[in-house]
């Protein structure tokens, strides 16, 4: 049998924040989820119980619980305070950055690209080919650079197709 984990401990505060998130229908799913790990936690269930009832892995309410230990001091600090202790709880259950580099291009910029894709071709064109959409959103201002793979990878994945098909997008 696994170690028995002591409660963790919640402040009315922090109970009322974490329950607000718990119901809410517009937060973030893994929000719900990481402030029902906590709110759980609180009662004395074992990871294995909350694993179970929320169908996630053990691994990861253990994670959740000891990134909510590891941060009570700092959540401690904002007693008092519901504004901040708010903003502060959502921190502490929101995701890290992740490694690797940040996207190169915006949303905006990759709906300006479809909505060019959307027009009638120039005369000279009988239809878009990816390089010349390429050149094309370039020539705008719309982004700086952008390879004709890159336009035919935003084209693919969002299976993007005009009603009267007139994008090649090459495999």
């Amino acid at each position: 049998m696994a170690r028995p984990l002591s409660p963790l401990k919640l402040n009315i505060e922090l109970q009322d924040i974490l329950q607000t998130i718990a119901r809410s229908r517009e937060a973030p799913h893994s929000l719900v989820q990481r402030a029902e790990i906590v709110l759980s936690a609180s009662t004395g269930c074992y990871n294995k119980t909350i694993s179970q009832d929320l169908g996630l892995c053990e691994e990861t309410v253990g994670f959740w619980r000891k990134r909510w230990v590891d941060n009570t001091a700092e959540l401690e600090k904002f007693k008092n305070k519901p504004k901040q202790l708010r903003e502060a709880v959502g921190q502490v259950l929101a995701d890290r950055p992740r490694p690797g580099s940040p996207g190169t291009f915006t949303a905006e910029q990759i709906c300006q690209l479809l909505a060019v894709a959307c027009e009638t071709p120039p005369e000279h064109l009988s239809h878009w080919t990816q390089p010349e959409l390429a050149r094309t959103v370039i020539n705008r201002g719309i982004v700086a650079n952008i390879s004709a793979s890159s336009v035919g990878r935003f084209l693919k994945s969002g299976e993007f197709k005009t009603p009267s098909d007139q994008i090649l997008v090459e495999s």
